[in-house]
């Protein structure tokens, strides 16, 4: 749970950083972005449990 708090905080003051400097956000709208990073996430749990499976 200390990771997560820690990438919102992150995450949070760089795009802070970002809009004081006018700069464009780095990240797609917010439900593309959202299912994007979604996406990742269960791409990498799912090889993760198709490598436990082959290494029983």
């Amino acid at each position: 749970m200390k990771v997560v708090f820690l990438s919102l905080i992150t995450g949070f003051i760089v795009g802070a950083i970002f809009k004081l400097l006018k700069l464009p956000i780095p990240a797609p709208n917010a439900f593309a972005g959202i299912m994007g990073i979604l996406g990742i996430f269960l791409g990498a749990v799912f090889i993760e449990q198709i490598f436990k499976l082959l290494t029983k």
